[in-house]
Parts: C-alpha cells; structure tokens; sequence
C-alpha cells in the first residue's frame, strides 16, 4: 500500500521546462503540444528561475515581430513560486490556493527543478480506495493507543468517510484519535462512537 502524503508522491517527474532564451512562438508551441497552461523556466544549473504561463503570453509585449523578439526571460513571472521535495500536499494545497495556481514546480534542497505537480495530483489522495485509507488510518491508531494502554479501536472507511468505533483506556483519547484519522491522506471526514472506558 503506497502512503500519498508528500507532494513526490504525486507529481510529474518528466517535465517540460525552457530556457531564459526560449522565444514566444516555441513556448507556445510547447504548451500547445504538451497540454499545459504554463512552464518552469531554468537557468543553465537547472534551477527555476521563473514560469511562463499562457496568461504571461497574452500580455507580451507589443511591436514589430514580437514573436519572434520576446523571449522566456522578458515574458516570465518571476520569482517562480515552488514547492521543495518532501513538502506534504496539504502544504502545496496551500501555495496553490493563495496563488490561484493550476502547478507549481517542484524543486530539491538547491533549487533546481524535480517535477512539477498540478491540481489533478493533489486530488489524488481523495481516489484512493476505502480499503487503503481505512488500512492507514488502523496502522496510524494503533500506534497512538500503544502509549495509553489496552484499548480496541474498529475502523470502517466509505466514501472517504472514517468511522471509527470501539473502547478507549482514557475517554480524553477520543479527541486525539479524530484528529490523528483527519491526517490520513484521502480522509474527507471522522465521525466517532467509543464506549465507556476499558475497566482496569
């Protein structure tokens, strides 16, 4: 069972990216071919120094022969916005809302480009089969239980809803379940009915 958390988990590892010196007609060729609305643009170490997206083309600048003038580095946004390896989704969730961004580049600890992961990946984690999440979502309880004693936690996932019924040693414990369930990739909500404590 593979654990969709982190942002490698999900995202395109072949990319496509352009240089600095890339000119408009072949970056919109790109786009066009490849079914994408934007590109990273890289520098000659391989680190994203910007994106070119077809909003960025839209506002080139005007004159004689543009097309064939304008190049990657006067059309790109800069600085790119980007999401490091190992971040989890929610957190590139978040840098995409606050942008209003469809992808972000991925990059490692140097800056340099890795993947690139959209929208449709993050989304992903929420296809995942009920058998998974509900199997993740049992590896994860047990291990917050073993601390506080004797305990029996059933798990029941429909839907990308987590059920979770059973006996806890410590009434408090209930709270601490939800919200542990809550992380599992592909949860969408917790709902819980624990009996009374287990008697010692």
């Amino acid at each position: 069972m593979k654990h969709l958390r982190n942002v490698d988990d999900v995202m395109t590892h072949a990319v496509i990216s352009v240089d600095r010196g890339t000119a408009f007609k072949d970056i919109v060729e790109a786009l066009r071919m490849w079914n994408v609305s934007a590109l990273p643009v890289l520098d000659q170490g391989g680190q994203v120094v910007g994106v070119v997206s077809e909003a960025d083309l839209l506002l080139k600048p005007q004159g004689a022969d543009t097309a064939h003038d304008t190049t990657a580095e006067q059309l790109m946004t800069r600085p790119a916005v980007t999401v490091m390896k190992g971040a989890t989704i929610p957190t590139a969730a978040r840098l995409m809302a606050r942008g209003h961004l469809k992808r972000l580049p991925v990059v490692d600890g140097d800056g340099r480009l890795v993947g690139v992961v959209s929208r449709g990946d993050l989304l992903k984690v929420f296809l995942r089969p009920d058998e998974d999440i509900g199997a993740e979502v049992r590896e994860l309880l047990v291990y917050q239980l073993i601390p506080h004693g004797p305990g029996e936690v059933h798990v029941h996932v429909a839907n990308g809803i987590a059920y979770l019924t059973g006996s806890l040693p410590d009434p408090a414990m209930e709270d601490i379940l939800v919200r542990a369930a809550g992380t599992v990739p592909g949860v969408v909500d917790v709902t819980a009915d624990f009996t009374a404590p287990v008697s010692a």
